[in-house]
């Protein structure tokens, strides 16, 4: 069973943590990586990620309130049986591999595909980017996409940073990529709970402790929607990509 922090600090950092998470879900995305530091620091690796599964999937929910009409579900019915699959095959080796191990690796791939991400940006300067991929990343990209970003996701709670280099390179406004987002994530990170289940790592006290959590997602979520609606698209990408770098690299760290 998962104990509940007793100190004040703990519970600080799981509140910041929190709020990060809202503000990835409705706003800027990348900043659910810092989340994932600061709930491992004050929880056991496992436990933190039993606690971050439920406080992202309330932020999906705030997510999905703010841009449901805007999801891309032909992208989404693509990735869907490759996700399964991912997250199969993380939930199997998950109690083999220490996800200690599983992170810095998810971080340098994340590197990796940041600077394919920026030598694609600058290739198609200057021209309207549109909701498809490039003909060189098309074939295998929702495979690979899918596969990866399942399997980040069951073990690490790491597939955001995939997913944002994916819908970026398909060239997404900051409104399809927020609404494709909500409803991959909310989708599966509902798949993703009876794996947590039965591998112990959601329980009823990791559901008290994301409800005490709530209201810092919520602050986030609408610090988040806030932001969005202020920025233009490049600036939404730069940000979104500057926090993904950050994230990547406390994934290595």
């Amino acid at each position: 069973m998962t104990a509940l922090p007793t100190d004040a600090l703990a519970w600080g950092a799981l509140a910041l943590g929190a709020l990060f998470v809202g503000f990835a879900k409705a706003g800027i995305s990348g900043t659910s990586s810092i989340a994932i530091v600061l709930f491992a620091a004050v929880m056991p690796a496992k436990e933190s990620t039993g606690a971050m599964l439920l406080c992202l999937i309330l932020g999906d929910l705030f997510a999905i309130r703010y841009y449901s009409r805007h999801v891309e579900w032909r992208l989404l019915a693509r990735l869907a049986p490759w996700t399964v699959l991912g997250v199969v095959a993380g939930a199997l080796v998950l109690d083999a591999v220490d996800d200690a191990v599983v992170r810095p690796l998810i971080g340098v791939i994340l590197l990796a595909l940041l600077a394919l991400q920026l030598v694609m940006t600058y290739a198609r300067r200057g021209r309207e980017g549109t909701p498809d991929l490039p003909p060189l990343l098309r074939h295998g990209a929702s495979a690979a996409t899918g596969t990866a970003a399942g399997a980040a996701t069951m073990l690490a709670n790491a597939a955001g940073p995939v997913m944002v280099l994916y819908l970026f390179l398909a060239g997404f406004t900051k409104l399809q990529f927020l609404g494709t987002m909500a409803w991959f994530f909310l989708a599966v990170n509902l798949f993703k709970v009876p794996f947590s289940v039965g591998l112990g790592i959601v329980d009823w006290s990791t559901l008290l402790l994301a409800a005490c959590l709530l209201p810092a997602v919520a602050l986030g979520a609408l610090a988040g929607r806030a932001v969005v609606k202020r920025v233009a698209q490049r600036q939404f990408e730069i940000w979104t990509l500057a926090m993904t770098a950050v994230g990547a690299a406390l994934l290595i760290v």
